[in-house]
């Protein structure tokens, strides 16, 4: 279709290098490699003005629980137009009738509510060089026997069925886990992104867990650049201060119909907000 004389088209490999160039002009970290995996989980389309994309969106289905959407970008001499529109309807009719998520900028937070999202938390990213810390005592690394017990954790805690992406997770990054009675009952996830790594999807029973199984991936990388997204609720941003992550933004968490946070979905499970495509 045309808007404007814009082509919209389904996002391809061979859009790669010019999405990462919009993610530098949006001030976002992202890499080649960070690209390629959303892609790879996601299905989107890109705005083309005179062979040059202009815009871009991704959908990440869970399944039929729901979806995120990701990645909405439009470049800065185009906006104005209607673009972020034109890509977000799109967005909702690859989505079709699943409950959809995502992380509002301020600036994107109007058009969000004028379709119908609503918002349901603040999400804290929080980032910088980590110093020397200890190992914390009964996390260890998960073995590939550990991954169907972290999907279904994350399953419940997450309200969808994210096993295509702890599966990727397992492939391009690490996991860690918490045992107890010989059980996985907590685990964080790692992996390479934008000028470090990022630390996330954290699931554990307590916050105590939480900052355990943070705690064991930072003690792992004294000196290096982390990343770990929270929610403002969640009671974690100032300890990850203490631990040289410093709180330097984020975004407003929003859904569209309201759904259940993670934290109403199943008791004495802690959950740490992370935005695992971005």
């Amino acid at each position: 279709m045309q808007t404007n004389q814009i082509d919209v088209t389904a996002f391809g490999p061979e859009h790669l290098e010019a999405a990462v160039r919009l993610s530098r002009q949006a001030g976002w970290p992202h890499r080649l490699e960070d690209w390629q995996m959303a892609l790879t989980l996601s299905e989107g389309v890109v705005a083309i003005e005179d062979a040059r994309v202009v815009g871009t969106v991704l959908v990440t289905p869970y399944k039929a629980d729901c979806a995120t959407i990701n990645m909405v970008i439009v470049d800065e001499a185009m906006r104005g137009r209607g673009l972020g529109r034109t890509l977000m309807d799109a967005a909702l009719r690859i989505a079709g009738d699943r409950p959809l998520r995502l992380v509002a900028t301020a600036e994107g937070l109007p058009l969000y509510e004028k379709l119908g999202f609503r918002e349901t938390g603040r999400v804290l990213q929080h980032q910088g060089v980590v110093g020397e810390v200890a190992a914390p005592p009964g996390i260890e690394a998960a073995t590939a026997a550990d991954i169907d017990a972290i999907a279904a954790l994350d399953r419940r805690a997450f309200g969808a069925d994210r096993e295509g992406l702890v599966a990727y997770l397992a492939k391009a990054g690490e996991f860690a886990v918490l045992r107890r009675e010989g059980r996985v009952s907590g685990f964080a996830a790692l992996r390479v992104f934008g000028r470090g790594e990022v630390i996330g999807p954290v699931v554990a029973a307590d916050l105590d867990d939480a900052k355990a199984l943070v705690a064991y991936f930072i003690a792992m990388r004294p000196g290096r650049f982390l990343r770990v997204d929270t929610t403002a609720d969640a009671g974690l941003s100032g300890w990850l201060t203490e631990q040289g992550l410093a709180h330097v933004g984020g975004g407003i968490a929003m859904t569209k119909p309201p759904i259940h946070r993670a934290a109403d979905l199943v008791a004495n499970t802690f959950a740490l907000a992370n935005q695992a495509l971005g």
